[in-house]
């Protein structure tokens, strides 16, 4: 089985710290000399990334345990040698904590800056100099921090529901989301996990889309308990864990500053009903990116990825043709500030689309409201874990039950 070995490509004074005895599951997808990192959200798997994975390299079909065969005469080996320049090669991995991937216990080993080191150790390990690096949610944060401690690694940056971590990560709080917290809370199987995934992942719109006899939603629900069941439940050290990783994330002044100098292009790409990452976060990271950063606003929710896929393969590819035919940064970012201090982001939605032509144009602010609602929210979150503390110290005090004693 495909294991990257965190530790080998450590330094010495690191291995004890962050890499000891972590192991990456990945699999890797197509061919060519266009390299793709794919890294994953909160309790994700490799597999999450199946419509980038099928539309950027044509095949759902790994390639990590495929070998040439001895038959292929020299000019097959040429005319295969030719398709794979043109083409991509993708890489999708478990984070560590999830899937195939070692699950430390301590909530410490769990960090985005620690995860950015895995993923930069299995860059080392597939032989990748550079990648396209593309991260969703979670795997966005993840992908923040590999920029900003391996700047020199990325061909471009693609950021999937995205937010800046810590209080950003608490959702809108309304009657749904309290709803979906306690069945998420309590779901102790694939069905019930499966029930609340769909309504935090998708538009309620979407998953009502009428497919042939049946229901978009009732066919996803399907999918998700056979996904669910095939790789299991998440342990608790990996989700506790995964948890303290979103909350403990920071996008620094320093980060910021590292990525927009760095030189590559960069994708904001945010679901605008995404009721987990709200996009008002994402915007406000591209407006810190500018004028490196693109703004992509499609109609979808937290899994955008899967609810608009055609959208997002597209704006991938653009990101992709615009890196390497090295179109200008401020040309690419579209995004101009006027001299109130609002941002204006202008979304192409054609390939060759460029910043003079009519676009519309989103305007956002940060006003005393939504400072207010932050507030509100990270009060919440103070709450939320000293509600889990408290849980922990009951079960510990509680008195274990002894048995009759036999004489």
């Amino acid at each position: 089985m495909p294991f990257c070995y965190v530790s080998k490509y450590e330094e010495g004074n690191q291995r004890s710290d962050t890499g000891h005895g972590i192991k990456i599951y990945y699999r890797r997808y197509g061919r060519g000399r266009t390299k793709v990192l794919l890294i994953t959200g909160l309790a994700g798997t490799h597999d999450s990334w199946g419509p980038q994975i099928e539309g950027l390299t044509g095949s759902l079909e790994p390639n990590d345990e495929e070998s040439p065969s001895s038959g292929d005469s020299a000019a097959d080996s040429s005319i295969r040698g030719a398709e794979a320049d043109d083409g991509i090669e993708v890489c999708s991995f478990d984070n560590r904590g999830m899937g195939r991937s070692s699950v430390p216990t301590k909530k410490s080993e769990y960090t985005t800056t620690k995860m950015a080191k895995d993923a930069q150790a299995l860059l080392d390990h597939l032989g990748w100099e550079k990648a396209h690096v593309v991260g969703h949610s979670m795997g966005a944060m993840i992908a923040c921090k590999l920029a900003a401690v391996a700047s020199n690694r990325l061909s471009s940056l693609a950021l999937l529901n995205v937010t800046g971590g810590g209080y950003e990560c608490l959702p809108k709080i309304n009657g749904q989301m309290i709803s979906l917290a306690y069945r998420f809370l309590r779901a102790k199987n694939p069905e019930q996990r499966a029930m609340v995934d769909l309504e935090t992942h998708y538009t309620k719109e979407y998953l009502d889309e009428q497919v042939g006899s049946s229901t978009r939603g009732k066919i996803l629900y399907q999918q998700y308990v056979r996904a669910i069941s095939s790789t299991g439940m998440q342990s608790t050290y990996g989700f506790d864990g995964q948890v303290n990783a979103c909350w403990t994330h920071r996008v620094t002044s320093k980060d910021v500053d590292v990525i927009r100098s760095a030189g590559f292009h960069v994708s904001v790409i945010h679901g605008r009903y995404d009721i987990i990452a709200q996009i008002s976060h994402a915007k406000k990271i591209a407006e810190k990116l500018h004028p490196v950063a693109r703004m992509v606003e499609l109609h979808g929710a937290h899994l955008v990825s899967h609810e608009r896929p055609k959208e997002v393969n597209q704006s991938l590819l653009e990101l992709i043709k615009a890196s390497e035919s090295n179109l200008s940064l401020h040309m690419w970012s579209c995004l101009s500030k006027n001299e109130t201090g609002w941002a204006t982001f202008r979304l192409p939605t054609l390939p060759d689309r460029l910043c003079n032509e009519s676009g519309t144009c989103l305007e956002t602010t940060t006003d005393l409201l939504s400072k207010f609602q932050f507030s509100l929210l990270y009060f919440f979150g103070l709450f939320v874990m000293a509600f889990g503390y408290v849980r922990k110290i009951l079960r510990l005090t509680k008195p274990a039950r002894v048995g009759e004693m036999v004489s």
